[in-house]
C-alpha cells in the first residue's frame, strides 16, 4: 500500500474516531441505551485499530519515529492523555459533571493531536 493511500486511510479513521467519540460521549451524558449497544462498544475498537496500524505503517515507510521527531513524540504522549480522559468521560467518571469535564478535556487533547499532525510542530498544535 502506498504512503498516500495509508495517509488517506489514517485521516479517515481519525475523523471516524473523533466523531465516534463525540456521539458516544453524547449518548453517555444523555444516558441513552445506544451507548450500551454491542456495535457501539465494538466499532470504535475496529476503527482505532485501523488508525493505529495505518500510523505505524506510515512511521515505518517515512522513517520518522516518535522519540526522534518531537512532533511525533507529542502526538503519542497526547494520545495517551486522550485515551485516559476519554475512558474517564465514557466509563469511569462518577458523576455527569465529572464526565462532562473529562469529555471536554478529551476533545481538547484530540484537537491538539490534530493540530500537531497538521503543523508538525509539537509546541504549537492548534494553540
Amino acid at each position: 500500500m502506498s504512503y498516500v493511500a495509508l495517509k488517506h486511510l489514517h485521516v479517515t479513521c481519525v475523523v471516524l474516531s473523533g466523531l465516534g467519540f463525540a456521539v458516544r460521549f453524547f449518548w453517555v451524558l444523555t444516558e441513552s441505551r445506544l451507548a450500551r449497544v454491542r456495535m457501539t462498544r465494538i466499532l470504535p475498537h475496529v476503527i482505532d485499530t485501523a488508525l493505529l496500524c495505518s500510523a505505524l505503517a506510515m512511521v515505518w515507510l517515512s522513517g520518522q519515529y516518535p522519540f526522534v521527531h518531537a512532533w511525533l513524540t507529542a502526538k503519542v504522549l497526547a494520545l495517551l492523555v486522550y485515551i485516559g480522559l476519554g475512558a474517564m468521560a465514557l466509563k469511569a467518571g462518577r458523576t455527569s459533571v465529572s464526565r462532562l469535564k473529562f469529555g471536554l478535556l478529551a476533545a481538547l487533547a484530540f484537537a491538539y493531536i490534530v493540530g500537531v499532525a497538521l503543523s508538525r510542530q509539537a509546541s504549537l498544535g492548534l494553540f
